[in-house]
């Protein structure tokens, strides 16, 4: 008999993966990220991974071929009305349909995250000690804080939990009690579970107190005052300053050995894939290079956290004329404003690709995260991931402009 199909991860099971790992809501508002095309329930044997959705690329995919695509730049950014094979865009869209190639896109929301495009450009260059250069909250947070008697604290707990209290990091259902009394008094028109209308009553009470994420403020408040046993339960919802967590916009990192920012230049040349792009620089090339500040794809929206934040050098691409010019006249009264390597969109960006197709080879064809066990064994499922060898930068030469 021939050997049995190993088993297949659906298209749902390995997008699911990709939007756990560069969650949709980290997205920009402006931004088209996630499934462009595909069925959810086919079977996924091949993945490609790219950094434009350009019709080469879907060539590559549709020869190889690629059950599903997976992109950095959105195909569909800014809205159509049709997808017609006469317009470039209609022609991808169609043979991605006609070929069961699904298209899925991590822009944005794979950009400011740990294991995203910033955070691979940095560790291409060496960098160690990463921290964001713009970081964002960690997410808005409240803390509930509820009076409940000892013998419904578990109930209570229970139902908030559930809700969606309680979660901090890889950690749920965590809350913290304290035992003490409580006193009130019913009044007249109450309904009181403990204690007479009109006598002050003293109880043994315990506070419960748990965090929540406050788009779950609703959901938990409903469910504490459904499993609380008291008429009016006393409680308190306290939202949490807003502190800077991991995730954010570019990074900086420190070189393992100091350096000049022109050999500086010469190695980020030699660290990126080969373009017929080239790679300028702005600043003195024996100045000392220790601590970089990098940003995957277009960042010039950073040049002024850029300059505070004791980086000796930038690293980005798609830089301006007139913001580098103002951004350079700073340097004439603070030799301190960091030095600036415009290197080509696409190679910066492509130091993701190997480290994304790593980190899906070991979850689906290592670790068995997407399989199910059967009976004593536990069938790993066969992927087979790929980064496009398609240089999709769109230049294709350039001539230096030496001084005659």
């Amino acid at each position: 008999m021939p050997d049995a199909e190993p088993p297949r991860p659906s298209l749902a099971e390995v997008t699911g993966l990709l939007d756990r790992w560069f969650p949709r809501e980290a997205a920009e508002p402006w931004d088209a990220v996630g499934t462009v095309c595909g069925d959810p329930v086919d079977p996924v044997r091949r993945v490609l991974l790219a950094v434009d959705p350009v019709r080469a690329v879907v060539n590559e995919a549709v020869d190889w071929p690629a059950d599903l695509l997976v992109v950095h730049h959105p195909l569909l950014l800014r809205p159509v009305h049709g997808v017609p094979a006469t317009t470039p865009k209609g022609r991808v869209v169609q043979d991605l349909v006609r070929n069961r190639v699904a298209l899925h896109v991590c822009h944005t929301n794979a950009d400011s995250v740990s294991g995203g495009v910033s955070e691979a450009l940095a560790q291409t260059l060496g960098l160690t000690h990463l921290r964001p250069i713009l970081p964002h909250p960690d997410g808005q947070l409240d803390k509930l804080v509820v009076f409940v008697p000892p013998e419904s604290a578990d109930a209570v707990r229970d139902a908030v939990t559930a809700a969606g209290a309680g979660a901090i990091g890889d950690y749920d259902r965590c809350t913290f009690t304290l035992v003490g009394t409580g006193s009130f008094r019913p009044l007249p028109g109450a309904s009181p579970s403990v204690g007479e209308v009109g006598k002050v009553e003293q109880v043994p009470e315990v506070r419960l107190e748990t965090v929540l994420p406050r788009l779950r403020r609703t959901a938990v408040i409903e469910a504490l005052r459904a499993a609380h046993p008291y008429e009016e339960p006393a409680f308190d919802l306290v939202a949490l300053a807003d502190l800077p967590g991991e995730r954010g916009s570019g990074r900086v990192g420190r070189l393992r050995e100091p350096t000049t920012l022109g050999d500086f230049a010469r190695s980020v040349v030699a660290a990126l894939p080969a373009t017929s792009s080239t790679v300028r620089v702005a600043g003195a090339a024996d100045r000392p290079v220790e601590w970089v500040a990098v940003c995957g794809g277009s960042g010039d929206f950073l040049l002024d956290e850029v300059r505070g934040s004791g980086a000796d050098v930038y690293v980005t691409s798609d830089l301006r004329h007139h913001p580098v010019s103002e951004f350079r006249e700073y340097a004439y009264d603070d030799p301190r404003t960091p030095a600036l390597v415009d290197v080509p969109h696409m190679a910066a960006e492509w130091t993701w690709l190997p480290r994304l197709a790593d980190r899906l080879d070991r979850e689906l064809n290592e670790t068995g995260g997407l399989a199910e066990p059967t009976g004593d064994t536990e069938q790993v499922a066969t992927v087979e991931v790929r980064v496009s060898t398609t240089v999709t930068d769109p230049w294709t030469d350039h001539l230096a402009m030496t001084t005659r």
